[in-house]
């Protein structure tokens, strides 16, 4: 039989560690650069959503500038004009922009 091709050559030993490490590297290291980032960020933005009322400033992610006049459970009703109001989803607001400069 020939079982000498078998074996592994004298002084290394197969440690199954080692072969997995670069894998598990690369693993960490997306975590930590963009799914724990990512999910951070989802957080935030699902937190802003819920937080909305009733005369927020904010801007829909089509960039329409707007007042909230009324939140309901999915949706809400924007103001965009005195007489011109529209609804829109909550997922499509991005910003509160009671923090921004307002023009003089």
């Amino acid at each position: 039989m020939n079982y000498i091709l078998m074996m592994q050559p004298e002084g290394q030993e197969s440690n199954p560690l080692m072969s997995f490490l670069p894998l598990i590297l690369i693993v960490v290291v997306f975590y930590f650069f963009m799914i724990r980032p990512q999910m951070k960020r989802q957080k935030a933005t699902r937190k802003f959503r819920e937080s909305l009322a009733k005369g927020d400033n904010v801007v829909t992610t089509g960039g329409i500038y707007g007042k909230i006049v009324e939140v309901k459970e999915t949706t809400i009703i924007l103001q965009i004009d005195k007489e011109v109001k529209i609804k829109v989803d909550k997922n499509g607001v991005i910003k509160d922009m009671s923090d921004a400069p307002q023009p003089k």
